[in-house]
């Protein structure tokens, strides 16, 4: 039976850096695919997380999308993504978007929650054993599109991958 062994993101501020935190913290692996670089929207990513650069920035599939490429091969390089939005945002950014188009083109499970949701925790356990996912890609919006979005996703991370 697979267990969950590693976390992976594209290391933005907001949910991508909350899932890889949670992640160490619960002694998984971490990884994933970032921008060249390392770029974010905060600066580069913090050399401690263990990102390997993409050689271009956009997707030929999305060339409209910043970042749109390290975002493609981390839903196609896991089993499964997780979404993390708030449902107030009722119109993902286009990272997120794009996220969830990937998911569909390439056919891997997705399952987006709002974090602050009180059933987001069983759902996503839930979600995680029925799979039997070993790589998780987890992705959502920066903490500059989605103020404390990266507080909230990790006490949901943490409580998730802590079992």
């Amino acid at each position: 039976m697979a267990v969950l062994r590693k976390v992976i993101s594209g290391g933005q501020t907001g949910v991508d850096r909350a899932a890889l935190e949670a992640a160490r913290a619960a002694g998984l692996e971490i990884g994933g695919w970032c921008p060249p670089g390392r770029a974010s929207e905060a600066g580069p990513i913090p050399p401690d997380l263990p990102l390997t650069e993409t050689p271009e920035e956009r997707s030929r599939e999305a060339p409209e999308v910043p970042r749109s490429l390290r975002t493609e091969w981390n839903v196609r390089d896991a089993d499964a993504t997780l979404v993390l939005r708030p449902t107030r945002a009722s119109d993902p950014d286009p990272g997120t978007a794009w996220t969830l188009r990937c998911a569909e083109r390439l056919g891997r499970p997705l399952l987006v929650v709002d974090p602050e949701d009180p059933a987001a925790l069983t759902a996503v356990t839930r979600w995680l054993a029925a799979l039997r996912v070993e790589v998780l890609n987890v992705a959502g919006p920066s903490e500059e599109r989605c103020p404390k979005i990266g507080q909230a996703a990790r006490r949901l991370l943490g409580r998730a991958l802590a079992g």
